[in-house]
């Protein structure tokens, strides 16, 4: 038969419920920041690289000349939209990943108890 917890064990369990959620929320939200700024340099680098496309179409000397400029910037545009789809993958799954390890750990010392 299970023993009830007294309240000084359940108190003491839910400030470690607390916590774990605090610093979990905390490793969440550093996350987020740390994937808006990666999505920021991105879409600057993305920008500056079409603008100068655009530059050097504008300044081509023939049709065959600008196509081929346009051809190289939309297979170097796909290149780096992968890299960057799976760095933010990678991103993703590290935050989940990071955050959840209070959770599971208060959790773990719930079930070793």
């Amino acid at each position: 038969m299970a023993a009830t917890p007294n309240f000084e064990e359940f108190q003491d369990f839910s400030k470690h419920q607390l916590e774990a959620i605090a610093t979990a929320s905390s490793t969440w939200a550093k996350g987020l920041q740390e994937l808006a700024a990666e999505s920021t340099d991105y879409s600057k680098q993305a920008f500056a690289a079409g603008s100068a496309t655009l530059e050097k179409i504008l300044g081509a000397r023939s049709v065959e000349a600008a196509i081929q400029i346009q051809t190289d910037y939309a297979k170097q545009a796909y290149e780096g939209f992968v890299a960057q789809a799976s760095k933010f993958s990678e991103l993703y799954a590290k935050v989940a990943s990071d955050a959840l390890k209070p959770v599971t750990s208060a959790y773990a010392n719930l079930q070793a108890k």
